[in-house]
Order: C-alpha cells, then structure tokens, then sequence
C-alpha cells in the first residue's frame, strides 16, 4: 500500500506535470496532475486504461484520453446558456456551433494541484476555475479524489463550490480496453447496462429531448453482449454517431447503483461502473485515431470503450431532464467507482 510521485513533463510555460502512482493490493492507479487525468489503472499485471507515456502528449491530443471533464462534460446545443435568468456565450468547439466538454479549454487541459492522504491509498486534484472561464459564471472551487480501495476498487469523488449559481456536469473520459492498453478490439467485450431507455439525439449528437426504450433496439444491453454484436446495425442512432456514443438512463433518485459491467474475453477481467450520477455515456471510440500511445502503439475505432458517469448531455435547454444548475454556495458531491474482478 502506498502513493508514490513522479515528474512527467511539462507545461508548455514551463510548468511541471505530476504522476501519482497509488497502489493497493492487485490495483495499481497512476493520475496526472495534467487534467486531473486517469493515466493508467493496473489490475494483476494488465494495464487497462488507454493513454501516453509522457505529459507532452496528453497536451497535443484532442481525445480526452483519462481526463476530467467539465464544467460541463458532454455536449451543449449552441453557444449561449441561459443561468438564473441571464445568457451566457460559450465556445462553439464542436462542429463550429455547439459546445463540448467545458470549450476550448476545459478542466481537462488545465493543471491541477495535488494532495496525498495520510490516512488511505489517495490523492486529491484541486483547481479553481475562475469566473468567466470559458463563459460560465461564477468562481468554482473543485476537487477530484482518487483512491484505491484493498478489494480492487478504483473510488473518484467529485466536490465543487461556486460563488455564483452557475452549471456542473463532471466526469472522466477514461477509455477502457480490459485485455490491456494494447489489446485487440473491444468488440468482443461483454458489456451489461443497467438501462431501460436512451436519450435520443440529432445527426450533431445533440439531444432532442426525446427517450427511446431500449428494448428491440441494438441499445439493450440489459443482458451481457459483445459490444460489437450491433454496433454496424443500420440503426439513424448508431449511424450517425459512428458506433456508440449515447448517454443510457439510469435512476434519477441519486442512489448509489451499478451501471454497467465489462468482461474481456481472453484476459477475464471485468469490471464494474458504479456511480450515483443518472447517466452513463458508453462511448466506443468512433473517431479515435491515435499514434504513439503507451509503449508506441497505434490505437483505433473500438480499440476501447468509455463509461462516463454524469448528468444528461444539453440538460440546460431541457426543463424535465435531471438539472445540472448549482447554485451559488451549494456543495455538489459525487461519486463514482470502478470494480476489477478476476484473472
């Protein structure tokens, strides 16, 4: 059991970018004060997050690899938002008129501070995002903890504050390939989500507002299937996002509940998602294209897949989905796990 720290590059001002490695029994979890980013997760020798060998990068690469996402992760329709009564202009980073992942700049592509814990296998990422960033009111202190548990659980818990009602939607984009970082396709992973309906979305994966029951649909993975089983399906969801990229609905109530389990087929692992969040986007790296990742290996479309926790994408322009508004003073708290068993 320990935290250890390591350099890994730096900024391009200069600044120098931290590894924390922390380990606890057959899991071993590395992040990156770059992005507040999950950099590996090593679980009985495999290795299977996605991702580079050095800082330099992680700066140059526009997939998100591990990263903290915000201050709204996922998509945006337009580049304005109404909050507590007055607009707001945000970039327009995706397809030159909607907003993705928190601008041109998001939490992902900011340096954090670090903080080991005396008392657990853990550290937490702290940063505070000014007012106006990226055109989101208000001054938002955060922090990102993560912490390696004796049974094989990687534990991250999200806590912000802002000084003026403002919107959050936090996650991280780590992509997951449970027969190793160099693995083959994804495809053949047997994946379960704990889902009875999608959010439906437009040809920019925008939201309409609708949902669509999974059942008939190549979106019901309520029993285990390969991922790829339906993912070439002439489906106007699947075909306009490449393959899965699409938010599942899970329970709105803020309980604690799985939301999904992943199982490799050569190596065993699986893993399970459990997050309190009231959706999970299961991305399946549709528009990766990636040179020169861990150990010099290429990755692909389908080379991994991503589980990330959060509220629904665009739920600023609609009133009945679950609302990411946080008002000035709140504390918002949240808390996401991932569980490795076998091998």
């Amino acid at each position: 059991m320990s935290v250890k720290r390591f350099p890994f590059g730096t900024t391009a001002d200069g600044r120098q970018i931290e590894r924390y490695e922390i380990r606890n029994g057959d899991l071993t979890v590395s992040v990156l004060t770059y992005g507040a980013t999950l950099q590996s997760a090593v679980y009985r020798g495999v290795d299977v997050v996605l991702g580079y060998d050095d800082g330099e990068s992680y700066q140059n690469s526009g997939c998100s690899f591990g990263s903290t996402v915000g201050r709204v992760a996922n998509r945006i329709k337009g580049d304005r938002i109404t909050v507590a009564g007055q607009d707001y202009a945000i970039a327009a980073n995706d397809h030159g008129k909607n907003h993705l992942h928190g601008g041109v700049r998001g939490f992902g592509s900011r340096l954090w501070s670090a903080e080991i814990h005396a008392d657990e296998e853990a550290v937490t990422l702290r940063r505070t995002s000014p007012d106006g960033e990226e055109g989101y009111p208000g001054t938002l202190s955060l922090s990102v903890t993560f912490a390696v548990t004796g049974d094989s659980r990687l534990r991250i818990t999200y806590k912000a504050v802002s000084t003026a009602d403002t919107l959050l939607n936090l996650t991280n984009h780590a992509y997951f390939n449970l027969e190793g970082h160099d693995g083959p396709s994804v495809r053949d992973h047997l994946l379960q989500v704990e889902a009875e309906q999608i959010t439906v979305s437009d040809a920019e994966l925008i939201p309409t507002g609708e949902l669509l029951a999974v059942e008939d649909t190549p979106f019901d993975f309520r029993e285990p299937k390969p991922i790829g089983r339906d993912i070439d399906a002439p489906h106007p969801l699947l075909q306009n996002a490449g393959g899965y990229d699409h938010n599942f609905v899970l329970g709105t109530d803020g309980a604690f509940r799985r939301a999904a389990t992943a199982q490799a087929p050569l190596s065993g692992i699986r893993m399970e998602c459990w997050t309190d969040q009231p959706g999970v986007q299961l991305y399946t790296a549709n528009f990766l294209n990636e040179a020169h990742c861990k150990g010099g290996v290429s990755r692909g479309k389908g080379d991994g897949f991503c589980l990330e926790t959060q509220h629904w994408p665009d739920a600023v322009h609609h009133p009945h989905f679950p609302s990411i508004a946080l008002a000035a003073g709140e504390v918002f708290r949240s808390k996401t796990e991932y569980r490795f068993f076998g091998k």
